[in-house]
């Protein structure tokens, strides 16, 4: 394994200025990696890494808009001038708007595909071929249970982005497996983020839970710990799959 010792790993979290992309940068940070907290809103990230190590030593931020590809090239120059080498890559970054289907414009259709699908796609592409070059890597996917059941609480966008995620990270593990870089996915439930608070009423949240078999939604901090786990040098047999974390309200 060319991925060096854990404590020497790097992780670049995009989305990780809020939500369960800070719960995953935390999740990292607290497992020995040197994590870049990886937002559009810098301000945001720039608060998840003082909150990891106020020196910025071994947590930082840097401004990434997933939709442009020189974006994530960008990106991947820092961290590797910063840290000599990167080792993790978790595509977390999404837009969400709950739209019924009917009243979806054009615009914002494309405007969702471009940040959940497009932005997951030239990820995978350029931190792909960066892993693949040296041999070794691990890139996680955030996708969803939307994209999985068609979306109940979200709009059609999202839930075919997700669902694009899933397909994607199949595509990228088949490709990229032989060289010793794996791809994998996550598709949580409703988790306790303030993307689901923004997304559904306490009245919608309450009737949403009594339908879950577990009777709660999720802990971001357990998706942070999942990741952690698919990131690890250890994981190189797990490759192509999507992990559902969604409290038996989706069984396959």
């Amino acid at each position: 394994m060319s991925g060096g010792t854990e404590q020497a790993r790097g992780a670049v979290v995009t989305g990780g200025g809020n939500g369960v992309g800070a719960a995953i940068a935390k999740a990292m940070h607290d497992g020995g990696y040197r994590v870049m907290i990886a937002d559009i809103d810098q301000g945001a990230a720039q608060r998840v890494a003082d909150c990891l190590d106020p020196s910025g030593a071994t947590a930082f931020a840097q401004p990434l808009d997933v939709r442009g590809k020189s974006q994530f090239e960008a990106a991947l120059k820092v961290a590797t001038a910063r840290w000599g080498s990167v080792q993790a890559l978790v595509n977390n970054a999404a837009m969400t708007v709950a739209r019924p289907v009917m009243e979806i414009s054009p615009e914002e259709f494309d405007a969702v595909i471009a940040v959940n699908l497009r932005g997951t796609f030239l990820g995978c592409q350029v931190f792909g071929s960066y892993f693949r070059d040296r041999g070794h890597g691990r890139i996680i996917n955030m996708a969803s249970l939307a994209g999985q059941n068609g979306g109940t609480a979200t709009g059609a966008h999202y839930a075919a982005s997700k669902g694009g995620i899933v397909t994607l990270t199949k595509v990228f593990a088949r490709d990229l497996g032989p060289s010793g870089v794996t791809v994998n996915a996550i598709a949580p439930g409703p988790i306790d983020s303030p993307m689901v608070h923004r997304t559904l009423t306490p009245e919608r949240l309450a009737g949403l839970k009594a339908t879950i078999p577990v009777g709660e939604i999720g802990d971001p901090a357990f998706i942070g710990q999942l990741v952690l786990q698919l990131a690890s040098p250890a994981a190189a047999f797990a490759n192509g799959a999507t992990w559902d974390v969604n409290g038996g309200l989706y069984l396959r």
